[in-house]
């Protein structure tokens, strides 16, 4: 399944909605749109996870990324990821770095 990357600023909110496998070959699309968000300086960083299927350590790096590009204290949500998403999150420890919530509330996150 190809792999699908949308970026939107609302705000100080960057959202990307992701669909498809995060591997390795798709890790440089990804990071670009991370790149993008970055430029706007962003406080919070949104991943809507629902339709993404698969995350490579490649896609993990790039969240790490991530984190060191926008500063260590944006604050990044994954929004409804998928069992096998959520798996590698819990075994790499990258679930502590991130929080993870079942649906996407937008006046949640920006009141956070």
């Amino acid at each position: 399944m190809a792999f699908n990357a949308i970026l939107e600023m609302t705000g100080g909110i960057a959202k990307i909605t992701l669909s498809g496998e995060l591997d390795a070959n798709a890790a440089t699309a990804f990071k670009t749109e991370i790149e993008k968000a970055a430029d706007h300086h962003p406080k919070r960083l949104v991943l809507l996870m629902h339709d993404l299927k698969y995350i490579a350590s490649a896609g993990l790096r790039v969240l790490i990324f991530a984190k060191q590009k926008m500063g260590a204290d944006i604050d990044i949500y994954a929004i409804a990821p998928q069992e096998q998403v959520l798996e590698t999150f819990r075994m790499t420890g990258f679930h502590f770095s991130i929080q993870i919530l079942n649906a996407y509330d937008p006046e949640e996150i920006e009141s956070a």
